[in-house]
């Protein structure tokens, strides 16, 4: 059974962050539409304070829920959240329309309940871990690909350039 919305986090010593989560994801809602919203999406519009201050309080909601108990893969699940949220966030118009939409600090909170109330994503995380790793990996290397592909190309052009004089 999946726990509904209004189901409250069970530790009284973390019901702030249920608050705290609501007032930054879904404080607000649009008149005439169930479309809600917080202050994240809002401070979203501030150059690079905004970033930095949503940033810092989710980080700091992911290191109370951690400090309390949730395992190691939550907090990493709940890491990519807010990584998610800040990366794509930081593109102009584009971030803060995603952020309107995305809600990393509620989607946090709901793997809390999950956590406490299911028992699911328990373990280390080290397969997410390595998962993540390993894309970086690729990553990487398709970058040094990229520039060792665009410098042979200027390489020949001035070569080109410079045979002719």
């Amino acid at each position: 059974m999946r726990p509904s919305s209004t189901t409250t986090i069970p530790d009284e010593r973390l019901k702030w962050v249920e608050t705290l989560s609501r007032v930054m994801d879904s404080q607000f809602r649009l008149p005439g539409t169930q479309f809600k919203f917080g202050l994240d999406p809002l401070l979203g519009f501030i150059p690079v304070a905004g970033a930095l201050s949503t940033y810092a309080v989710s980080g700091l909601l992911v290191f109370t829920m951690a400090r309390y108990g949730v395992s190691r893969k939550v907090v990493i699940l709940m890491l990519i959240n807010i990584f998610l949220d800040s990366l794509i966030g930081s593109i102009p118009l584009i971030g803060n329309l995603f952020d309107f939409v995305y809600k990393a600090n509620d989607r946090n909170v709901r793997l809390l309940r999950r956590h406490y109330q299911e028992g699911t994503h328990a373990g280390s995380g080290t397969g997410i871990l390595l998962l993540i790793a390993l894309f970086l990996l690729v990553l990487m290397g398709l970058l040094f690909y990229g520039i060792w592909t665009l410098s042979a190309y200027l390489w020949q052009h001035l070569q080109l350039i410079f045979s002719s004089y």
